[in-house]
């Protein structure tokens, strides 16, 4: 119980959603430059890795001061941040793990990068489902929710990718 309730902390948090967006963004775009599984794959975590860098730099400065009247000193700010970021980084571990499938060749390029992105639509529609769970909706209001969830993570992934 304690493990599902660290799961939860870290993949359901909007950091966590933005990186899995943005990680899949990424391995869109870069799939489409004539690239292989290792290219996509290490293209794509280093980006996440920089943005996440970005995320814990932002909160470092936001919560370094005085905060509700208690001083908050750098190094917490630091560590607040990496803690409150972190689920920019484990949120994309699973839809990694089909690129590195492509990488090993036990996966073809095209069905490595096609089922990272199923991988993320189908995190997205947990997390759709669970939210809606979290709120006691009914079964079917759970999954509309996740089906609408992961349809609007669709249209994000999609926009990144005409974007970048």
């Amino acid at each position: 119980m304690r493990a599902l309730r660290w799961i939860g902390s870290q993949l359901v948090t909007a950091d966590a959603i933005y990186g899995l967006i943005l990680f899949s963004a990424l391995v869109a775009v870069i799939s489409t430059d004539h690239s292989d599984a290792w290219e996509v794959f290490w293209v794509s975590a280093l980006s996440l890795v920089v943005f996440f860098a970005a995320h814990v730099y932002a909160g470092t400065i936001a919560n370094h001061g005085v905060v509700d009247g208690h001083e908050v000193t750098l190094g917490a700010a630091f560590r607040l941040a990496i803690g409150h970021s972190s689920g920019m980084l484990f949120a994309s571990v699973l839809p990694a793990i089909p690129l590195l499938l492509g990488v090993a060749h036990l996966l073809s390029y095209g069905a490595s990068v096609d089922d990272s992105l199923y991988v993320v639509l189908v995190i997205l529609a947990v997390l759709g489902y669970l939210s809606f769970a979290q709120r006691g909706s009914a079964m079917v209001v759970r999954i509309f929710g996740a089906l609408g969830t992961a349809l609007f993570g669709l249209v994000i992934i999609i926009l990144n990718s005409i974007v970048h």
